[in-house]
């Protein structure tokens, strides 16, 4: 069929009839036509890649709210450390997502195991991506290594965290978005030769299993090698609460990752301009995007205030920690299957996330697994449970819109779209887990046994920020602080009877 924008003098020439020139006419409407068009697709060029680029910032902002999150999750002897490790993330991760990591994950035309082209960006752009879509990627793969931080905070030594997060954005993470992700992934619902697993493949829309169970289960291996922090269990094994030191910081932190979940999300379509071509002329791609938000949003909303109201019921209190963790938890889940489920089913998606994490929270404490930001349990189990939820929910009509050219591709099990879509799901979950854990486990072993991954106990107990970093982040004393140093704390000053003298400069403090 031809390309209803384009124009030939030969298709104007019967409607000019015998005028006169009617050969030069034809010609010079196709011109002025021809350039019409063109500014029309510059025009639509544009605006995909300023709404990607904006999308990538919003990804990027998410940074922000690791390091806030981080460091109200920890200790205030381990604030610059956390807050140094997120900086970490980003500048290493940018350089090794260069050098190596879009390659790997992009590089096509490749095999459908790992990418070949486009090492340090080498003959880029292509017709197929642009510098926006590299940007937007970046983000993602050091979201990813920002998860796993959390998992290893307060006790791990600096080298270690260059290491691993070079490592795991550079090499883990690229592989497993090139399988699900890349055209030329053997595992992906996108996959270009149409050889679809089980004739489906794997929905994860925004990376609930490629971003979160990655930097989840990475962070579970890092946190069982080096075990849990000196005072987490007491000598009988019983748990013992190390506070974070600011909840301020840590609810500031879960409201700048909700705002950058509008780019992680919906901004996973790429693109915005793009007609569905129904009888609806105000229903496109734009409509799925705002869909996307409002499914993020919801599933997010329910797992804070079943958390809310779930702990409350188990413990007794209302916990504003818990309610942010809890919060992110659904939105860990959603992301599998934000653009393809309805928004009721977001609810019940965001519902089940909180009794997973609460879940998971208790089965760690149990096994004695110490993880300051709950990193493993939320990303990783939450994730998980994400990528199952798109196999049970994804609804026909949306699967078919945002993966068009197979109109019998399978959808949700209880949706009616039987269970070859939620079998490709629990490939994609048992794959994750078994390549992470075959990278970075044994990452982490040499590194602990080259004395290179936990610090000292005596480092350990002072705290990071002073043996490590050159100082405190702020005058502060913590509760479970039992360290021989010399400690600060503020101290309430009562009122005496003594009149105040005349001179400021005999008052004594």
């Amino acid at each position: 069929m031809a390309d209803p924008m384009s124009c030939t003098a030969s298709d104007l020439l019967p409607l000019l009839g015998g005028a006169p020139n009617a050969t030069a006419a034809a010609a010079f409407i196709c011109t002025r036509f021809d350039a019409v068009s063109a500014k029309l697709s510059d025009a639509t060029y544009a605006i995909d890649n300023t709404y990607l680029l904006f999308s990538a910032y919003l990804v990027f902002a998410m940074q922000l709210g690791f390091a806030m999150l981080c460091a109200g999750s920890v200790r205030a002897k381990n604030t610059m450390n956390i807050m140094l490790t997120n900086v970490l993330d980003a500048a290493a991760g940018g350089l090794s997502y260069y050098l190596f990591g879009y390659a790997f994950a992009f590089g096509g035309p490749s095999n459908g195991f790992i990418g070949k082209h486009f090492f340090g960006l080498k003959e880029f752009p292509t017709p197929a991506a642009d510098y926006s879509f590299f940007l937007y990627q970046w983000a993602f793969a050091i979201a990813a290594a920002g998860i796993t931080s959390g998992s290893i905070a307060e006790r791990t030594q600096f080298v270690a965290y260059l290491i691993y997060s070079s490592f795991l954005t550079g090499f883990v993470y690229p592989i497993v978005s090139h399988w699900f992700w890349s055209g030329d992934g053997w595992g992906g619902a996108a996959k270009s030769n149409g050889n679809l697993l089980f004739d489906s493949g794997v929905i994860d829309f925004a990376g609930s299993g490629v971003v979160h169970m990655v930097g989840g289960i990475a962070g579970l291996w890092g946190a069982l090698i080096e075990g849990p922090r000196i005072g987490r269990f007491d000598r009988t094994g019983r748990s013992v609460a190390l506070r974070g030191h600011s909840a301020s910081l840590v609810v500031l932190g879960s409201f700048l990752l909700w705002f950058g979940w509008y780019g992680f999300n919906p901004g996973s379509f790429l693109t915005i301009l793009k007609p569905y071509n129904t009888r609806r002329s105000y229903y496109g791609q734009w409509s799925a995007v705002g869909r996307t938000a409002v499914t993020t949003t919801l599933a997010g909303s329910t797992a804070a205030l079943t958390t809310l109201f779930g702990k409350r019921f188990l413990v007794g209190h209302w916990n504003v920690i818990d309610v942010c963790n809890g919060l992110l938890g659904g939105f860990a889940a959603i992301t599998s299957g934000c653009s393809v489920v309805e928004p009721w089913a977001a609810i019940i998606c965001g519902f089940v996330a909180a009794w997973v994490l609460i879940g998971f929270n208790k089965l760690a404490e149990k096994l004695k697994y110490d993880d300051p930001l709950e990193a493993a349990q939320l990303h990783g189990g939450c994730g998980a449970w994400g990528v199952l939820f798109t196999g049970l929910f994804a609804k026909k009509g949306y699967v078919n819109e945002v993966y068009p050219g197979k109109p019998d591709r399978p959808y949700g099990l209880f949706m009616g779209g039987g269970g070859r879509l939620l079998a490709a799901q629990i490939v994609q979950i048992l794959v994750i887990i078994g390549w992470v854990t075959a990278t970075m486990a044994p990452l982490f072993l040499i590194l602990h046994k080259l004395s290179l991954l936990r610090i000292s106990s005596e480092d350990e107990t002072a705290g990071m920020d002073l043996t490590r970093h050159g100082g405190m982040a702020y005058i502060y004393h913590d509760e479970d602080e039992n360290s021989s140093l010399p400690q600060f704390k503020m101290r309430r000053i009562e009122p005496t009877d003594t009149p105040t003298p005349d001179h400021p400069s005999n008052v004594r403090v």
